[in-house]
């Protein structure tokens, strides 16, 4: 027997306002979960992303708010602003009969006007470990009388460094708290957590449905770094793109990549947390309208969306999560059509490629990819090809009575044809065919650590794209030897305790940059060298100021 919303105890004015937004039926996880939170019972879910698990934490929270309430009732810890501000998003939109207050609290913005709403008064904070420990600090945020917690992603706060933050946060909380913990993975020590700071949970655990993977082509380009836009742009040359989705990591490098692909004679547009939910939909109705080809997305940024007639996803970057490939690539291939799923790897990528593979249980098709040549000839048969539709179609009586005046100038029509050819290319002028370099594929890349670095509990941590740690046998001067990295230092060393995933996880949360961009580390007494991608060192260097390792301040300069 189908579950509806209307059969789960929810308020009435929620069911209303999910069912305006056009949900009946919920998701396997708002049908288990939903009536368990609804009782106050702790809850550890385990599900991915496209599950519906927002929803089915938001209803509950929703549902058990007590109006005209001057202090936070609920809390909600996420590892981005990106999903900070989708979460706060979604439960506006559910409390929106109610009048919901909702504030979502992150990095990046002015305290003031978070401060000033927070004093009139709000029901549900949403926010990432950093900013809600920056607003405990002023008291500005008092979450002493919070009902409810939930943990976002809780095993991508963990890779972000954050553990010691959620647990200073929770300790702030009552202990007779409800908490709700929302991870894909459960590592120990997103167990441990749990033990410590959770009232004998209830486990529930959803699988997504499967993506039918037999009505998509997937194929990958060993690339260098360096030369995977001229990669890309080549492979625009010659696929028969109606409409694509390009997944990068950050949401600075939708609108770089987008704005490249534009300025190459490729139009396409970006979407992230950064636009507002109205310019989001407008892209949106642009893309569904085929107004816009071509998305440029992270993954966050991408949730949600559900458009059935996408012919290409590219994986510009490789995602950290295998299951996160799955539901990329599901994105294409809809609806009994067929789709293509490419994807752009390094060779330090490899390592990425081969869980994937794991995963999925089969190989993806390495290409080459299309020569200067090929794109050359590609380009004058679409021209012949133009040309011949306009010879059959015979609609050109005005530009006949221009060559004929040429002709009778003395001109060859042969020559004027050539000319006439030659002017129609003019746009190949504004998208020359870039270079791309040879790439020396060497094998996964393997780093001598110090001994115990990178462990816990006795097992390797897993880092997000590449091991990293100390390395004694290289010297650690001051330029970094690797090509388009730049070392820089921070005032942390081994004498205050630090390890490598506390420096990615550090720099990568306070810079907004995706921490499997930054390469060697060298952990010295009083201070740590790091190479940073060069395009991205202004940005690291920008946040001057903020960067903190376990509530202790610390200085990053260029070496």
């Amino acid at each position: 027997m189908t579950t509806q919303f209307t059969d789960l105890n929810l308020r009435p004015e929620l069911v209303q306002a999910v069912t305006a937004l056009g949900y009946t039926e919920p998701t396997p996880i708002q049908a288990a979960l939903i009536p368990v939170m609804l009782t106050g019972a702790d809850v550890i879910g385990q599900a991915q992303t496209g599950t519906g698990k927002t929803a089915a934490f938001a209803l509950p929270i929703l549902h058990n708010l007590e109006p005209g309430q001057r202090h936070v009732q609920a809390l909600v810890l996420c590892p981005t602003r990106e999903l900070a501000l989708q979460v706060a998003g979604a439960i506006t939109e559910y409390g929106s009969v109610q009048n919901v207050r909702v504030l979502a609290v992150y990095g990046g913005q002015p305290y003031g006007p978070q401060i000033s709403k927070l004093n009139r008064g709000v029901d549900v904070v949403v926010g990432t470990p950093g900013r809600l420990m920056d607003l405990m600090d002023r008291n500005s945020l008092n979450i002493s009388h919070v009902k409810t917690v939930v943990l976002d992603e809780a095993d991508e706060m963990l890779s972000m460094g954050f553990v010691e933050d959620i647990e200073t946060i929770l300790a702030e909380t009552p202990a007779d708290r409800q908490t709700a913990l929302f991870s894909a993975t459960l590592p120990n020590p997103i167990r441990r957590l749990a033990d410590k700071y959770m009232h004998a949970p209830q486990s529930i655990q959803v699988q997504r449905a499967q993506v039918t993977l037999e009505a998509i082509e997937q194929r990958y380009y060993l690339v260098n770094q360096a030369d995977k836009l001229a990669a890309l742009t080549r492979l625009f040359e010659v696929e028969p793109i109606t409409s694509a989705l390009i997944f990068v990591r950050t949401r600075a490098g939708t609108g770089e990549l987008s704005g490249e692909l534009t300025r190459r004679g490729f139009p396409a547009e970006s979407l992230n947390g950064d636009l507002t939910q109205e310019a989001r939909e407008r892209t949106l109705n642009r893309f569904r309208q085929n107004q816009v080809k071509v998305l440029v997305a992270t993954d966050v940024a991408a949730r949600g969306l559900d458009i059935d007639d996408i012919s290409h996803v590219f994986n510009y970057d490789l995602p950290d999560d295998p299951e996160i490939y799955i539901h990329r690539i599901g994105r294409t291939g809809r609806a009994g059509k067929t789709g293509i799923a490419i994807s752009m790897v390094t060779p330090r990528e490899k390592r990425l490629l081969r869980q994937i593979e794991s995963l999925i249980r089969q190989p993806l098709a390495k290409s080459a990819l299309p020569t200067e040549e090929d794109i050359k000839i590609r380009r004058e048969n679409e021209l012949l090809e133009n040309v011949k539709v306009w010879l059959v179609r015979a609609r050109y009586r005005r530009e006949r009575e221009l060559v004929a005046r040429l002709v009778e100038e003395g001109h060859d029509p042969l020559e004027i044809a050539a000319a006439a050819l030659k002017l129609a290319r003019a746009d190949e002028k504004q998208r020359p065919v870039a270079a791309v370099s040879e790439v020396q594929d060497a094998g996964p890349r393997r780093y001598p650590q110090k001994a115990g670095a990178g462990e816990r509990d006795g097992k390797r941590q897993r880092f997000s794209s590449r091991e990293r740690g100390s390395f004694p046998r290289e010297a650690a001067g001051s330029v970094s030897h690797e090509s388009g990295m730049v070392r820089i230092s921070m005032s942390m060393g081994r004498a205050h305790g630090i390890r490598p995933n506390d420096v990615v996880g550090a720099i990568a949360y306070h810079a907004d940059i995706p921490g499997s961009t930054i390469g060697k580390i060298f952990i010295e007494d009083q201070r740590t060298l790091v190479d940073v991608p060069e395009h991205l060192v202004n940005q690291v260097l920008s946040k001057a100021g903020k960067y903190s390792l376990r509530r202790q301040p610390f200085t990053v300069e260029r070496v």
